[in-house]
Order: structure tokens, then C-alpha cells, then sequence
């Protein structure tokens, strides 16, 4: 856009308001933004005018520049505004939110920095700004963001929202600029070309306040930007002498001055920084670190032990070859870090610009020539030099950042998505000395049976027969120790009893679980108020044990930062850290699905399209009118909006026998005579309807649906009944055989693709609803991950050979290995040099980190260092 037709864009005189219209609906036209509410919002022309008018008018703006583009210039050629509204600040303003548009939010743009096709880019960016969950896109909309897993499409979003921020602080930098009288045209169109924080921050910094005044912003000073132009432009003309003035007393000082803007110029022109780092990239650079003078200080005081970090105090490696954990030792002051940069960048670098990107436009004299080379040279050892390190620094930072949260996420994932032990009693031991030993015992369903103290080690046979009694009494054959202080005696003591069949007639067996964030849990608010009146000591072995009956219910009521995973969680962005982890919890929960009518409420915070406000209302909502008996009365509760509902729908299970249970149960307080159908309480209330302000009234049935129950979502209903008619099935089969074999058949004699083209559906959406019919009633995709091992005897480090081969559970993951239980105390090291793609099940071949915690693997003993408690493992194979 030119810039007299933006100087015309400015908005047009108020008109009447027109009747509401429902708007008419056009295929594959994009929505607008979420926030642009009203009908004469969604239409540029009959938006109102008034002073804080302008933030909607900027976000249709930018909604039309960033996904429909055509439509946007479109728009503005039309000049539906009047001049006279605006005022030329607000002229300008708009002129560079759209110049800004066009540069930073471009689909070419975030298709190039990651990778992804540029449809693909539209689409996934037009969800988020239509407020869709992550979870939501990658099960329900998988053609429009061509099958993408989460944490793909979580790293378009990152990165989109990093485009956004550079994009806000570029606006802001200008601005700055431009009222502290410092803006030039040159100077913003460098702004404007910066693709990274680093350059933007690299051109600011000189212009910032309370700064240093550069020696080119003095030189500017005393008026000789004309003359550094007239070195490129015209030498043959230039005469330093007429330059000579009061503050340049001499040609010296005058060529000195020159050369400093000249150097400056250089400095920040996009193209040589781009030569630059192209020279930087074929080079070899390495990164050096040696031990500091002030650690050797305190070491020869003895205040500081820095032997561990031995490796590092004479360490040289290529700077494409740095691991992500060997990054930012530097902030404990113990190691020094330096980037070296080969000599012949700088000399390469000084002859392309002297000859072809500096060069003089006409004839220029020796001393001018000289001029120029001083230029060069002071640019790049002041200005250039100190920029790349600082670039190099930060990319590598930022790349050990990322997977350092990489490593975060992936073993999170695994730890919540570790198999239930379901439909059996367990006793849950938070081990200890001094305290004694806290006992829990948890029935099948996780409800608090008995919690009591032990002292197994001083009284033992006393405590033992105690034990004896409650394992008899309530038939507990389970038992979960916590890896705590304690754990090893606890577990010895345990497993002396399991030999001698101490505890028969039952066959007891136990199993150590991570008890991070235990203690944590236990004096949260959540605690407090899930176990009011229990001390928080026996908090912590309740938690224990509901850590193995069911992992993710329970660990999603504890800071993922306190669940012992993944490492160097305090170098890391504490803000990037939260959102990665706070997203792979709402994936899996979503997921697995909740069963909403008996989920706890902190459970229901993660479901894709819930949060605390929601929960609690769908919580209290359950206690006054009993459980839902079908999805669509989800619509019912307070602060369920349409948008929400689509969020979440698919995510939350409505299970038949929980309703059998419940009306069950209140049966047998009411009445004594059980001979009714129960199914007709199903059937025997009046629609339901809901009626907001300003909205129209919502009838919302009160039937059994039994798709509620399955992973299909509400706006494919349709679809499923019309295949099921198709296939001659019925909703009341969902995962029955006889169903299977209906559906097999069918898409044998049709393929996928022509059975959706039919039913006027996506294959993607078609081969979701068979699933969704396929599976069996209270399917849990965690039945395919390992599960807690129970084991009955226990081995020590001592009895450890080289050579041995045992199996053992992934516990943890390290950028450097992954760290194994082998049930000796201490985990074993697995070196990733010796984890090697032959070595892995195919499925895991293509994955960035190949393991993760909770895998069950095959390791042979390479050393034991008894005196450091250390354990070399190597990798045999993964145990399917």
C-alpha cells in the first residue's frame, strides 16, 4: 500500500444503528477475531467512534492483513473513513501497525523459521486467534493442520507468538524514537528489517536513555553526517580542511569522526550483518572455557569445591558440537566462557566491504581509502565482534532453553500417562526415622480406609503384627513406599516379611514410587481441603498411594516444577516452563478423557476449554441437581459458553455405570422396593433450557446419548448415526464385537475416503468416529504404558557385577542419558552414547528424545564406583 492511500484511511462519520441481522454465512471465508463481538464490529464500516475505538478497529485490522490479506488491501483501497475524524498522529499510527502487519506476520515468514508448509501456518494461527485449544486442533481439526502432533503444533504457536512480541516491540522501539526526536528514515527502516530481538536490541541500545553517547552520535553532533556521505558518495569532491571547526580542531579529528559514523553505518546494515554471519557459518568456531580467578580463590580458601566441574576448566569444542547441558555454566562464576571467531572472517569480511558493499561510488584518494578501511576494521573489532558473541551466546542459551523444556514436557507426558493400578486396595508408606513411618490405606477407588504411624525401626515385631492386622483387615495385598529418607530400610523391613510369608494368607508385594512434591501437596490449599481434619504427614502417604492407583488424577494437583523431572528447571525461563507444562497437562488430561461426574474439580482445571472458574461451577452444579446424564447439559452451567462447550465436549465422558451407581445408591435411600427400571429416571425429567442475558433460550435434553461415553465429539453426532445406519449398528453396541465386525466389512467393500465423500465428512473425522465406536465402554489409552513394577525381594549395590544384565524403569531423563532403577537404591546412568538407534523398537527411531520415564528397558552393568555411588548402565534393548 502506497503511502498516500494510507494517508486517506481514516474512519468515517457515525451511522444510525441498523437492525441486527444474523450474518450470512460464507464457505471457507475465515472467521473474524473472538473479541470483535457485535455485528457492527464484524463490518469496518459501521463501527462506532469513539476515543477507545481505536484497539478494535486495529485488531480487525491486523485479522484481515495477517488471514485474508486480499480482502484486507481491499478494504483499504475502499477509504470508508473521513479525514476530518482522525488526527495525523492516529493517520501514522495506523500506517505503521499495518507496515508492521505486513513485515511480521506474514505466512511466508513463520513458514520459513519453522518449517511448515505456509497453508498449514494460516490455518494453525486462524485457530489460536479463533481461541482453539491445542488439544482440540490436534483430535478434531488434524486436516486443517496436516496430522501435526501437539508439540508441533505448540512450536508454531511459540514461535508465532514471538513474531508478535518482536512485532510490539519493534512499534514500541519507533515510537520511543520518534518522541525523544531521534527517528530517521533510515534508522527505521533498519528497525523494520530486524528479525530478532538480538538485532533489534543491537540498533536501540546506542538511542536508549541514560546510555552513552556513541562516539558516531557525538561525531553526528558536531555536524559531520554530511561528510561520512560525501566519503561514499562523492571523495573526489571532499575536502576534510572546510571541516575543520571549533570541537574539530584539526583533519584528524575530523577523519576520526568520520570513520566513527562510518562504522556505526556499517554496524547496523541489515545486508552486512547478513554477510557476516554468512561468513561465520562455513567457519570454525569454537567455544572456550576455562576455570575462573575468583573460583581458584576460593578454592585455595576452601569455600568453594569446584573439582566436579574439572572437565570444563581447559574445554574447546565446536560451537555446532556444544551439547545443550554443557550451556550456561558461566552464571556460578566458576567457569569463565568465551567465543573465538577465526581471523579469517574479519579479513574476508574487510575486503567485501572495501570493495564491493563500502565502496566509494567515484575516485577516492589514498588517505580517504584508508579512511574507509579504518572504518571497516573499527566496525567490526568495536561494534560487529561483540554483537556476534552476544548472538552466539544467546542462540545457544535459548537453544539449551528449549530443550531443557523439551525434556520437561516429554518426561511429564510420560509420568502422567503411566498406567492406573486399578480395582485392588493399596497402602501407601511415606517412610521416616525419627517420625516414624506415615500409613494410608486407600480402597480400589482411592477413598481413605485407615491412616496410622509406624516405627518399624525400633519396635519391629510389635509394628509387624500391627501391619499383619490391617493388611488381613481390609485385604490390602498392594504396597507403595516413597523414595524418601527411610526408603531403603523401609523396603528391607517389607521385604524380610514378604520372604518369611509373614503377611499369608495374602500374596504381598510392593513397589518404590517418586514421592517428589509429596510433602509440597500435603500443606497445599488443595489438601487442606480434600483431607481438612488430617495431619499433613498422612497427607503426604495418601498422596503416595494415589500416585500408582492413579498417577494423573493425582499429580495434576502438584506443581509440575516439584514432580522431580527433567533437569536445570532453575536456569530456564520460569515463564516458558510453566506454559510448556501447563499445556502438556491439559493434553493429557484432555486425552484420557474425565468422567465428569466423578472427576475432583482440580482435575477438571486441565480439560481442554475449563478452567478454575468452570470447574468449580460444574462442581457445584453436580451437588445441586445430581450428575449429568448426557454432554449437552454441560450447556446448563454458568459460564459455559458455545465456545467452551466446543473445547471441552469431546473430552469429557459421560459413563453409564457411574449413573447406575448413583441412582443405585439412591434408591436404596428412598425406598426399599428396587423393582423399577432404573433407566426410566433417565427419561423422566422435562428438557432442560437455559436462558442467559441477551441470549435466547437453550432446550437441552435430558436423555441417555451413548456417545456421550466415547471420544466422538457432539458436532459429529449426526455423522456417527448416519455411518451406524450405514453399517447396520446401532449406539447401544459401541464396543462390542458384533459392531467391530459391521464396521470392518464395511470399509473393506468402501475405503475410508469414499465412506466420508458420502456422509459429507473429512476422512480424518470419519476414522475418528470408528474409533470412537471400536472402543469398549471405559477404554483408557493409558492401558498401553507401563505400569508401577511390584516386586517381593530387594537387591543391594554390593551384589552388583560388571557385566550383569537386568531390567529395569526408566526413573528420569537428562539432555546428557536417562537414568534407570534397577532396584539397587540408586539409579543407574544410561550415557545417550550408548543409547543408538539399533538399539530401539522402530517406533521410537524418529523421536528426538528416544526415552523417557516409565519405559521398561534391558541394561548390562558396565561399572559400579561404590565409593561415589555410581552406576554405568548399557542399553539393551526396550522391553515392549
Amino acid at each position: 500500500m502506497s503511502e498516500e492511500e494510507s494517508e486517506e484511511w481514516i474512519p468515517s462519520k457515525p451511522k444510525t444503528k441498523a437492525p441486527r441481522k444474523p450474518p450470512v454465512a460464507k464457505a471457507k471465508e475465515p472467521k473474524a477475531p473472538k473479541c470483535l463481538k457485535s455485528q457492527s464490529q464484524r463490518h469496518p464500516e459501521n463501527l462506532p467512534q469513539s476515543a477507545n475505538w481505536m484497539r478494535t478497529k486495529r485488531v480487525w485490522i491486523l485479522w484481515l492483513l495477517v488471514y485474508w490479506k486480499p480482502k484486507g488491501q481491499e478494504l483499504i483501497q475502499r477509504k470508508v473513513m473521513h479525514r476530518e475524524q482522525l488526527t495525523a498522529t492516529e493517520v501514522n499510527s495506523q500506517r505503521n501497525l499495518i507496515n508492521v502487519c505486513l513485515s511480521y506476520f506474514s505466512p511466508q515468514v513463520l513458514s520459513s523459521l519453522i518449517g511448515v508448509e505456509r497453508w498449514v501456518c494460516v490455518n494453525i494461527v486462524t485457530l489460536l486467534q479463533e481461541e482453539n485449544t491445542v488439544p482440540f486442533m490436534v483430535r478434531y481439526r488434524k486436516d486443517m493442520i496436516n496430522h501435526m502432533d501437539a508439540d508441533a503444533v505448540r512450536d508454531v504457536q511459540l514461535v508465532y507468538e514471538e513474531l508478535c512480541t518482536l512485532a510490539k516491540k519493534t512499534q514500541s522501539v519507533i515510537q520511543t524514537l520518534k518522541k525523544d526526536g531521534n527517528l530517521t528514515a533510515e534508522l527505521e527502516q533498519t528497525l523494520r528489517s530486524c528479525r530478532s530481538a538480538d538485532e533489534l536490541d543491537h540498533v536501540y541500545t546506542p538511542y536508549k536513555k541514560g546510555s552513552k553517547l556513541t562516539k558516531a552520535r557525538r561525531a553526528k553532533a558536531l555536524g559531520l553526517e554530511d561528510a561520512a556521505s560525501a566519503l561514499l558518495e562523492t571523495p573526489n569532491v571532499l575536502d576534510l580542511n572546510k571541516w575543520v571547526k571549533p570541537g574539530l580542531s584539526t583533519t584528524e579529528e575530523v577523519a576520526l569522526g568520520v570513520e566513527h559514523i562510518l562504522a556505526d553505518m556499517i554496524a547496523k546494515d541489515p545486508d552486512t550483518l547478513t554477510y557476516v554471519k554468512t561468513l561465520c557459518e562455513t567457519s570454525h568456531i569454537t567455544i572456550q572455557s576455562t576455570v575462573s580467578k575468583s573460583a581458584l580463590k576460593e578454592k585455595e580458601q576452601e569455600k568453594t569445591d569446584i573439582d566436579k566441574f574439572s572437565l570444563y576448566f581447559d574445554f574447546t569444542s565446536n560451537i555446532q558440537r556444544i551439547q545443550p547441558h554443557q550451556v550456561d555454566m558461566e552464571s556460578l562464576k566458576i567457569l569463565t566462557v568465551k567465543v573465538n571467531i577465526p581471523d579469517r572472517v574479519r579479513t574476508d569480511f574487510t575486503t567485501w566491504c572495501i570493495n564491493s558493499r563500502w565502496r566509494t561510488k567515484t575516485f577516492a584518494r589514498e588517505e580517504l581509502r584508508v579512511m574507509i578501511k579504518n572504518a571497516v576494521e573499527d566496525s567490526y573489532k568495536r561494534l560487529i565482534l561483540p554483537f556476534l558473541t552476544r548472538s552466539y551466546r544467546s542462540k545457544l542459551t535459548t537453544a539449551a532453553e528449549k530443550e531443557s523444556i523439551a525434556m520437561f514436557v516429554r518426561n511429564l507426558r510420560q509420568r502422567l500417562l503411566a498406567c492406573p493400578v486399578r480395582g485392588c486396595v493399596i497402602m501407601g508408606v511415606d517412610p521416616g526415622f525419627r517420625h516414624g513411618c506415615k500409613v494410608a490405606i486407600l480402597s480400589s477407588t482411592s477413598h481413605i480406609l485407615h491412616t496410622d504411624v509406624f516405627y518399624l525401626h525400633s519396635s519391629k515385631h510389635q509394628e509387624a503384627d500391627k501391619l499383619r492386622h490391617l493388611l488381613v483387615k481390609y485385604g490390602c495385598t498392594k504396597i507403595v513406599i516413597g523414595n524418601g529418607t527411610a526408603c531403603r530400610e523401609t523396603e528391607s523391613f517389607f521385604s524380610e516379611l514378604i520372604c518369611r510369608r509373614f503377611f499369608n494368607p495374602l500374596d504381598v508385594s510392593y513397589c518404590i514410587t517418586n514421592e517428589a512434591g509429596a510433602s509440597i501437596y500435603s500443606v497445599s490449599p488443595e489438601a487442606v481441603k480434600e483431607m481438612p481434619d488430617m495431619d499433613p504427614n498422612l497427607r503426604s502417604a495418601v498422596s503416595i498411594g494415589r500416585r500408582v492407583q492413579d498417577p494423573m488424577a493425582e499429580l495434576v494437583k502438584i506443581d509440575p516444577k516439584h514432580i522431580g523431572i527433567g533437569t536445570y528447571q532453575h536456569d530456564v525461563s520460569a515463564g516458558a516452563l510453566k506454559a510448556a507444562l501447563d499445556g502438556v497437562v491439559q493434553e493429557c488430561v484432555s486425552f484420557v478423557g474425565v468422567d465428569i461426574n466423578i472427576c475432583s474439580e482440580t482435575l477438571m482445571r486441565h480439560v481442554a476449554g475449563l478452567n478454575a472458574g468452570r470447574a468449580r461451577n460444574i462442581a457445584e452444579w453436580r451437588v445441586q441437581n445430581g450428575p449429568f446424564i448426557n454432554r449437552e447439559q454441560l450447556k446448563l452451567v454458568k459460564g459455559m459458553g458455545p465456545k467452551s462447550f466446543q473445547q471441552c465436549a469431546g473430552f469429557v465422558r459421560i459413563n453409564p455405570q457411574t449413573l447406575e451407581r448413583y441412582f443405585i445408591m439412591k434408591c436404596f435411600q428412598k425406598c426399599q422396593n428396587l423393582s423399577f427400571n432404573i433407566g426410566l429416571l433417565f427419561f423422566s425429567k422435562k428438557a432442560t433450557t437455559k436462558k442467559g442475558k441477551g441470549k435466547s433460550a437453550v432446550v437441552v435434553p435430558t436423555s441417555v446419548n451413548p456417545l456421550d461415553q466415547t471420544c466422538i465429539h457432539p458436532e459429529s453426532y449426526h455423522v456417527a448415526q448416519r455411518f451406524l445406519s450405514r453399517v447396520g449398528g446401532s449406539a447401544d453396541q459401541i464396543g462390542t464385537a458384533k459392531l467391530s465386525q459391521c464396521m470392518d466389512n464395511t470399509v473393506k467393500n468402501s475405503s475410508v475416503e469414499e465412506l466420508a465423500s458420502t456422509m459429507d465428512t473429512s476422512p480424518e473425522t470419519l476414522k475418528l468416529i470408528i474409533d470412537g465406536l471400536t472402543q469398549p465402554p471405559g477404554f483408557d489409552i493409558r492401558q498401553n504404558f507401563g505400569q508401577a513394577d511390584f516386586k517381593r525381594g530387594v537387591v543391594s549395590m554390593s551384589d552388583l557385577q560388571v557385566g550383569a544384565v537386568l531390567t529395569g524403569r526408566v526413573d528420569n531423563t537428562a539432555l546428557f542419558g536417562a537414568f534407570v532403577d534397577i532396584g539397587v537404591g540408586r539409579s543407574g546412568l544410561i550415557h545417550k552414547s550408548k543409547i543408538t538407534l539399533d538399539k530401539l523398537p522402530p517406533s521410537q527411531r524418529r523421536r528426538s528424545l528416544v526415552l523417557g520415564p516409565g519405559e521398561r528397558v534391558e541394561v548390562r552393568v558396565l561399572n559400579v564406583d561404590r565409593q561415589r555411588g555410581r552406576i554405568g548402565l548399557d542399553l539393551i534393548r526396550v522391553l515392549q
